[in-house]
């Protein structure tokens, strides 16, 4: 199998001495491009502390994450924070948008920074999650959902090889969580982009690949899908 993301042998330790505890256990994870994986687990399990390692927010206290076979901890600063932006989207639980850009100006930044101009995919996005009647909005002018919405399409719209969603539905109704889980899958496979997503809503592990369960920091498959 191809990857695109691997973890080998991670662990992540807080505090040092007797106050050291251990955040992750030693994992081992692969992930493929175009696979959309899950993460859950009861609250304070090393989910979202595994997100940040993958992301290169932070690195393992040991092992290696490995990025198309590139160890992440060998990098610079300035190289990592380049593959945050060129190689990932993220999809927080605080959607993050700049308060003074219209919904399209979102996007016209990201084209700025990465002297590109994808504006018929922006458009697309917006379309495919209900949102192109917002475009002309400010985010203030937005309700907490529909801004979440434009955070996930700004996360897909430079195409990255892997997107970090954090609890990605969490300010969305039912019916709108699965719009949106079923948009990341559909752009997974269509784009091959990995997906890693966290979250507790179990009526969606439906719409991935793969359903891995996290508790005290130990990560095993709970489900495989397709």
């Amino acid at each position: 199998m191809t990857t695109v993301l691997e973890l080998k042998q991670i662990t992540k330790t807080f505090g040092k001495g007797a106050a050291a505890t251990q955040a992750v256990q030693p994992t081992d994870l692969a992930i493929a491009p175009g696979e959309f994986i899950t993460l859950t687990g009861p609250s304070g399990s090393g989910k979202t502390t595994l997100l940040t390692m993958m992301g290169a927010l932070q690195s393992p206290t040991s092992g290696a994450v490995l990025l198309n076979g590139q160890d992440l901890a060998k990098l610079s600063e300035k190289q990592r924070s380049k593959v945050r932006f060129e190689k990932y989207g993220f999809i927080l639980q605080a959607a993050n948008l700049i308060p003074y850009l219209n919904v399209q100006e979102q996007f016209k930044l990201v084209d700025k920074l990465s002297h590109t101009d994808n504006r018929a995919y922006a458009d697309q996005l917006l379309t495919s999650l209900g949102l192109e009647e917002q475009r002309d909005s400010l985010p203030q002018m937005l309700s907490g959902g529909q801004r979440q919405r434009v955070a996930i399409a700004r996360a897909l719209y430079q195409q990255p090889q892997i997107v970090f969603a954090d609890e990605p539905t969490a300010s969305l109704d039912s019916k709108r969580a699965h719009q949106v889980v079923q948009t990341l899958n559909e752009t997974a496979k269509a784009h091959q982009t990995a997906v890693v997503m966290v979250t507790h809503d179990e009526s969606l592990f439906a719409y991935t690949d793969k359903v891995y369960q996290v508790r005290d920091g130990q990560v095993s498959l709970l489900a495989t899908n397709h």
